[in-house]
């Protein structure tokens, strides 16, 4: 019998058996609001990052066509010939590209170019040892970095895709994310540094007249090779 809870649309899409009582699409996993029983809970998304072609066609067309500020730039911390892009998505949420000017853009969806290179959510940093640990104890391999604005674990899903978890330096609400980014930008370019850190962070919140309460995390390296 055809289900049109499954194929709403018209046109010959594959019919689906179904019983009298359940479609054969709808797995046994609850769908529920409430938090599960799981090894952690994130607190949000922290940002996308995309595998782009070149820096000139990407701003051209996320910057002047969808409107997202640019609100940062500097070196891929992992791959230093390629360069990252940070967009503000207009919710404080951000939208990151690796990009290279050696790449050509493309007319149609391919491999590589246009695909996502890792997923990142946020996590409460107070509890990014026991995240990491309790990762560990369930034999997820974890890798963990300071990445200058911030500081993550990574580990991988089922498929192999990068998934970082990322804690703030500094409480920095929701809404003026983007904007203490970019004054942390100003900072670091001003200051002729690699990257966003620390002490640029720090010199935006107070510049914006923000609170610094910077959060309790641990030491780590500046990751290059995950």
């Amino acid at each position: 019998m055809w289900c049109p809870r499954c194929h709403p649309l018209t046109g010959p899409l594959p019919r689906v058996l179904v019983s009298e009582t359940r479609c054969s699409a709808v797995s046994d996993h609850d769908v529920t609001a409430e938090r599960p029983d799981s090894i952690m809970h994130t607190v949000g998304w922290d940002h996308v990052t995309l595998v782009g072609s070149n820096a000139d066609d990407t701003v051209a067309f996320y910057r002047d066509v969808l409107g997202l500020p640019l609100v940062a730039r500097q070196p891929n911390l992992d791959r230093e010939s390629v360069e990252h892009l940070f967009f503000d998505a207009g919710d404080g949420r951000l939208v990151t590209f690796f990009v290279d000017d050696a790449r050509e853009s493309v007319d149609e969806q391919a491999p590589g170019v246009g695909a996502v290179h890792h997923l990142a959510l946020r996590i409460e940093p107070a509890e990014l040892p026991a995240i990491r640990d309790r990762l560990l104890d369930a034999g997820h391999e974890v890798s963990e970095f300071d990445r200058g604005a911030f500081h993550s674990l990574y580990t991988r899903d089922h498929n192999g895709l990068v998934i970082e978890l990322a804690a703030d330096k500094y409480e920095i609400p929701d809404d003026r994310r983007g904007e203490i980014l970019a004054r942390a930008q100003v900072a670091r370019v001003a200051a002729g540094d690699e990257y966003v850190d620390d002490a640029h962070l720090k010199t935006a919140l107070e510049e914006l007249g923000l609170p610094v309460e910077p959060n309790d995390l641990p030491d780590a390296a500046t990751g290059r090779d995950f």
